[in-house]
């Protein structure tokens, strides 16, 4: 139960990433994943991104080639994170197809009974998951379904 001092936060807003190659992550978040680029006119190298819901969901700041590629395996920081990208597995069977017409192959994939999901990874190693809710999984009656096991994937 949350304290009376608690902050309650209504929506996550959006996620900041540090990026290499500022163009080279803006052609893959434009044209693989089909965000549109909000027009944000700055002397410093970013872009920011917005599928409509917020100013932006997401923002890139290119730091450069000095900066530290992401190790690979379990490590303090981000995971990933979570775009949906439809409702149904219909939906996720044509990003799929995009995917692969992009020549990304997904790092994985999974069955987490609220949601079906494929993982990519972004020009800096950043995991995305592109998922579809799972319809008639009613996990705010039964939250057990969260937390069951990740099973395969079948599209």
């Amino acid at each position: 139960m949350p304290s009376k001092s608690s902050i309650e936060v209504k929506e996550l807003g959006h996620i900041v990433l540090y990026v290499k190659d500022l163009r080279r992550s803006v052609d893959f978040y434009e044209r693989v994943l089909g965000w549109k680029r909000v027009d944000t006119p700055s002397t410093m190298p970013v872009a920011a991104f917005s599928g409509g819901s917020t100013h932006h969901e997401l923002l890139l700041i290119e730091v450069g080639d000095m900066a530290e590629p992401k190790s690979n395996g379990l490590q303090i920081g981000l995971y990933h994170f979570g775009l949906k990208v439809g409702d149904s597995d219909d939906e996720l069977r044509k990003v799929l197809k995009s995917l692969e017409a992009n020549g990304i192959t997904p790092t994985g994939s999974g069955n987490h009974h609220v949601t079906h999901s494929l993982y990519i990874k972004d020009p800096d190693g950043n995991e995305i998951e592109l998922y579809i809710d799972v319809p008639g999984a009613d996990w705010k009656n039964n939250p057990e379904l969260i937390m069951r096991p990740v099973e395969p994937l079948e599209l």
